[in-house]
């Protein structure tokens, strides 16, 4: 019976693991924030993204209010917790642009909007979700993407993403 007892947690086990969404390895993000009016305000986002222990550098454009963000080795962040970061500092974002490791993009929970293919070992992709670009350029992109059910169910657990190069 333990042995039975055994074999069902194995499976339950490897179930689970692999029936949960993993994230792209991602290497850098480029943050566009809104709203910003002084150096105080890029001094808020600036702290809130320091304080993730996967990050290892920041670097902020005052005159683009960009954020590029160097993560170190092997973190699995999604896009929402620079989301988050960005929201608890008291601003919004207008653009993010991720780059990641090119295996880990298809083992990922993100979803291609467009159908071009990266054969680099490093992929530069665009979040284009409600929340992840301004809203004007949202309900353009709703337009464009009408007939992609998931993205205009708006779930925050799937990352839809156009790559760049």
């Amino acid at each position: 019976m333990k042995k039975i007892n055994k074999v069902y947690m194995v499976i339950a086990s490897m179930v689970l693991m692999f029936s949960m969404k993993s994230n792209a390895q991602i290497v850098k993000a480029e943050i566009r924030a809104t709203g910003l009016t002084c150096s105080m305000c890029s001094n808020a986002i600036n702290k809130q993204l320091k304080a993730l222990p996967e990050v290892s550098n920041v670097e902020t454009d005052l005159n683009t209010n960009t954020f590029t963000v160097t993560l170190k080795e092997g973190n699995e962040l999604s896009p929402k917790i620079f989301k988050e970061k960005v929201e608890k500092a008291g601003f919004f974002i207008g653009s993010l642009i991720l780059t990641a490791k090119s295996e880990t993009i298809s083992n990922s929970s993100f979803i291609l909007v467009n159908a071009k293919k990266s054969d680099t070992a490093e992929v530069q992709f665009q979040v284009v979700d409600k929340g992840y670009v301004t809203e004007k350029e949202f309900k353009k992109l709703s337009k464009s993407y009408k007939d992609i059910a998931t993205y205009m169910a708006n779930s925050e657990d799937d990352f839809h993403i156009k790559i760049l190069n």
